[in-house]
């Protein structure tokens, strides 16, 4: 593939070439071959917004040894000229990097067939680790996919594809372009040969040894030998049976690449030659009969991969679930256009509703065929073919598949339903809103198919054995032979069997899927609940947390503030006062003017009874009714909620969300002002109306104008309700204070006990929010949280996690935990970063980005289309918070198992090959034969995938 790059590049620079040639005839060989390796490559780079950015990219680039670059600003793109001798595309990327900008990178899953071992990863991985433009590639053995992240400048899927089959392997495609029923069909077949083959191979093994113990007189009276009679039997069983293996093997050699195909070759074919050449006395006698061995030896070679194959198949089922979850068809509503004509005054839109399907015609189609804004049928027991929002009618859906919620909810007209979820019971009428590669299922297979190709950096340690693995096997096996025949002077048929055992024993299979497998199923086993892993680095970090920090609002609280207080200043008076009751000098009740329309008159007259409940007075066909708390909490709610409709804060929304509730109509408003930090400005009647804190209060000269007394006792009732942690409001009127409103946001039901769990973890925590002290201790003390970080802003919320991470480890060192001494300040400081506690962030996933970022592990929480998949580590679809401590045990459950699969595979080799090399045989007369040695590997690595597979009914002890 390079050569082909360097031919392609030598046809683009002739004309340069040629020119430069003719006027340097005189410069020597090795310069013109320096000329010729100079490449061109075009890059594609973010966050340029100015000439000024263009040249600090161009400057940066520069700076490399061998390196020329152009910076376009207008495309965004840099021109370079390097030499590949010099230094690598990585270099260019990383002084991009260095400038604070970004090269665009792609990312593609492919789909490789023929792997069977850790070597076969590892070969791959540096394959296309070595492509100019790939950033990064991660094979995966259990799902045989390989995750690449790419530059489409500078390399193709095309390229990577080449580079895939010359290593000998099948290159399938792109995997979410492959049909999944293909891949079923694949795998059926793949099966139905490996079964085929393990049963001719037994069949043909136990005829062969039913040969072995024939009495040799038989054979004198059919006038053939035994050997040559298993040698015709056995030949054509052999050469079927262990062609894949030997065919593998061969394609291994002819790439230079030394696998365990190569040392199952060697082992097969050693057996079948040895028994060829024994047969006709060639250099070794009748004694040397392994036919039996052979076939025995790749039947259980091919049962061992016959049953790591479906085991695999089992790691991927998760994910295969999700796929599935996503229908094929979908029900178009279409338009009659004969009904639409005769009734052209009834259209569809947004606010009428569809009752009936009459003037609509039901169309099937493809899921591919949908498009934004199409009106769907969906009916009871159908699944949701596109995220789209409720245009009528209302039923329970199951979202467990997305949520890992099991209790269907009622989604009604308006509400957001996800694809792949089902309709329980009644009939929903949806429009779609998002399509194909945007849905939330979409995006949610998509997370989980990366996070499945990821390592943590715990397989580092069995990647380094995996390529020195087999030249150690491949040594230890010819020492073995020359040690037994050369040295202790043994049978060539013992010298034989040792060192054929020891190539087939010995198992790097184990190692390579010690990971892959945990990984594959641990992470779809937490999607199940609704927890979506990123990467295998996170599953590491998540089990050795020592620090959970919160963000408050919408985490450890709902995040919908609700109003909770309405505190009249006097109850005897209407605020609004629009028909005002005094005593007249008689003592009777009477109606005078309206206040709040100056000018305006009304009739006024001696009241019936001398009662203010007898008032029936008529104006323009109002009535004066009875004065009641109820009343004048009415008319707080509705001058509050007149003001705060004009803006778009939580807090506002609450509020009309409130007058909504009571059915009361809102009041226009002139001369609105947002007093920001303090609240609300406005004029309602022709009257100032004022809502927010005392710094509003004081700002507008209320301290002065209000009765003392009023005034003291409303304070002393603000700061009350300050004290309990709610969001308190001053409502002003006419230079008065009227009343004053409090908000909460409720606690989730189940932080207290998330908190509590943690705890039991050893885990210390703490509260990042903006909102006053006395607040957030209230909140943090209500759930059980250590610490807290009050008045914090968004942007600042960075820093804490910061403060966090080096604060506990300074504690640690006070405590006298750390074994270190540090002992100049510089010291101090550089050991506690070292030695910094591992901290998770829980936040909303959007305004808290930087410090999900910053943490070593940032969960992010949501549901539905408000989460961020984007922003954190880990991600939440439901805005549970039991589902943090669920993340922690199922990386601690994950790691746990990894190491456990390593701590096996490792022991498998280090106790069997010795054995296989016959060590036991001096003291015990214990030798491994080769076809004992074969289903020994076959087991090694089917523990370890069954191992992994018990990750599939994990449940988090939170969940029990």
């Amino acid at each position: 593939m390079a050569q082909n790059n360097k031919t392609s590049q030598k046809n683009n620079d002739n004309d340069y070439k040629d020119k430069y040639h003719k006027d340097n005839d005189h410069k020597n060989d090795d310069h013109k071959d320096n000329e010729n390796s100079i490449k061109k490559i075009e890059i594609s780079i973010e966050g340029m917004h100015c000439a000024s950015c263009a040249l600090n990219v161009e400057t940066s680039i520069n700076k490399l040894d061998g390196a020329k670059a152009e910076v376009d600003i207008n495309t965004n793109k840099a021109r370079v000229e390097y030499d590949p001798n010099s230094i690598e595309v990585s270099d260019i990327d990383k002084s991009v990097e260095d400038a604070g900008f970004s090269v665009r990178k792609s990312e593609v899953t492919l789909k490789i067939g023929g792997m069977h071992c850790a070597n076969c990863v590892l070969n791959i991985e540096k394959a296309l680790n070595n492509l100019d433009g790939v950033s990064k590639a991660s094979v995966n053995l259990s799902s045989e996919n390989a995750f690449v992240v790419y530059d489409k400048n500078l390399v193709s899927v095309d390229d990577m594809g080449q580079s895939i089959k010359d290593l000998g392997f099948d290159f399938l495609g792109i995997a979410d372009q492959l049909d999944p029923d293909m891949d079923d069909k694949l795998y059926e077949k793949d099966i139905k040969d490996k079964k085929n083959r393990i049963i001719v191979g037994f069949v043909f093994s136990g005829i062969l040894m039913g040969i072995m113990f024939t009495p040799h007189m038989v054979f004198e009276d059919i006038g053939i030998s035994m050997s040559i009679l298993s040698l015709i039997i056995s030949i054509i069983p052999f050469g079927y049976v262990s062609y894949p293996i030997i065919k593998a093997g061969f394609n291994s050699l002819a790439h230079r690449n030394l696998d365990m195909d190569v040392m199952y070759t060697m082992g097969i074919l050693v057996a079948f030659i040895s028994s060829f050449l024994g047969t006709f006395n060639i250099v070794l006698d009748s004694s040397f009969m392994f036919y039996e061995t052979a076939i025995m030896l790749a039947s259980f070679l091919m049962l061992g991969r016959f049953l790591e194959a479906r085991a695999k198949r089992k790691t991927s089922s998760s994910i295969k679930e999700l796929i599935g979850l996503q229908p094929k068809t979908a029900t178009l509503l279409v338009k009659d256009e004969k009904t639409s004509k005769s009734n052209e005054n009834n259209e569809l839109n947004e606010n009428r509703e569809l009752i009936e399907n009459d003037e609509f015609i039901e169309k099937q189609i493809l899921i591919e065929d949908i498009s934004i804004d199409d009106l769907l049928l969906v009916r009871p027991g159908d699944k949701i073919p596109a995220d789209s929002v409720v245009f009528n009618g209302n039923s329970y859906v199951d979202e467990a598949m997305i949520t890992g919620e099991p209790i269907p909810k009622l989604k009604t007209k308006g509400e957001d339903v996800f694809a792949g979820t089902i309709n329980q019971e009644g009939i929903l009428r949806i429009k779609a809103r998002k399509i194909g590669k945007e849905t939330v299922l979409s995006q949610i297979i998509d997370l989980v198919e990366k996070a499945q190709s990821s390592k943590p950096p715990v397989q580092k340690i069995a990647d380094k054995v995996v390529k020195y693995f087999i030249p150690t096997i491949l040594t230890i096996a010819i020492l073995s032979f020359i040690g037994w025949y050369f040295v202790i002077g043994s049978s060539l048929l013992l010298a034989l069997t040792t060192f054929i055992s020891v190539l087939v024993i010995a198992c790097p299979c184990a190692l390579g899927l010690a990971t892959p497998t945990a990984v594959t199923v641990g992470i779809g086993r937490a999607a199940e609940y609704g927890i979506l892993i990123k990467n295998g680095e996170t599953l590491e970090n998540a089990g050795n947390i020592s620090v959970a920090a919160f963000d408050k609002t919408g985490t450890i609280t709902e995040g919908k503030p609700v109003v909770d207080d309405i505190f009249i200043i006097d109850e005897t008076e209407s605020i609004l006062k629009r028909n005002e009751v005094i005593k007249n000098t008689n003592g009777e009740w009477i109606v005078v003017d309206d206040p709040s329309v100056p000018g305006k008159p009304v009739n006024v007259e001696p009241l019936k009874n001398n009662a203010v409940n007898d008032v029936n007075i008529h104006r323009e066909n109002e009535s004066l009714k009875e004065l009641n708390t109820e009343d004048i909490e009415k008319e707080v709610i509705k001058l509050l909620a007149s003001l705060e409709n004009n803006s778009n804060h939580p807090i506002a929304k609450a509020i009309v969300k409130k007058a909504d509730e009571l059915n009361i109509n809102l009041e226009s408003v002139n001369n609105f002002e947002n007093v920001t930090g303090k609240g609300l400005k406005g004029e309602i009647f022709g009257k100032i109306v004022l809502a927010g804190n005392n710094s509003l209060l004081k700002d507008e000269n209320i301290p002065d104008t209000e009765n003392i007394v009023t005034y003291s006792n409303a304070q002393e009732k603000y700061n009350e309700f300050i004290s309990q942690g709610k969001t308190t409001i001053f409502l002003v009127y006419d230079n008065h204070i009227k009343g004053i409103i409090t908000l909460v946001d409720k606690i989730r039901d189940n932080s207290k006990r998330t908190i509590d769990e943690l705890h039991k973890m050893n885990i210390s925590t703490y509260m990042l929010t903006g909102d006053n002290e006395k607040t957030a201790k209230n909140v943090a003390e209500s759930v059980g949280i250590d610490n807290v970080m009050a008045n914090v802003l968004p942007n600042e919320k960075l820093d804490k996690v910061v403060e966090i991470q080096n604060q506990e480890s300074f504690k640690q060192e006070k405590e006298g935990k750390l074994k270190k001494e540090i002992e100049t300040i510089e010291g101090k400081i550089e050991g506690i970063k070292k030695n910094s506690k591992e901290v998770v962030f829980v936040g909303d996933g959007i305004n808290d980005a930087p410090a999900l970022s910053q943490a070593n592990v940032g969960v992010a929480l949501g549901s539905g289309t408000d989460i961020a998949m984007e922003s954190g580590d880990i991600v939440l679809m439901e805005g549970n918070l039991e589902n943090v401590v669920a993340a922690i045990q199922f990386s601690n459950k994950v790691m746990t198992r990894i190491k456990e699969n390593i701590f096996w595979a490792f022991a498998y080799n280090i106790i069997l090959i010795p054995v296989a090399a016959g060590v036991l045989y001096p003291f015990f007369g214990i030798l491994f034969r080769p076809e004992l040695a074969g289903l020994a590997m076959a087991l090694s690595s089917v523990t370890v995938i069954s191992l992994s597979l018990m990750l599939k009914n994990y449940i988090p002890p939170i969940k029990k």
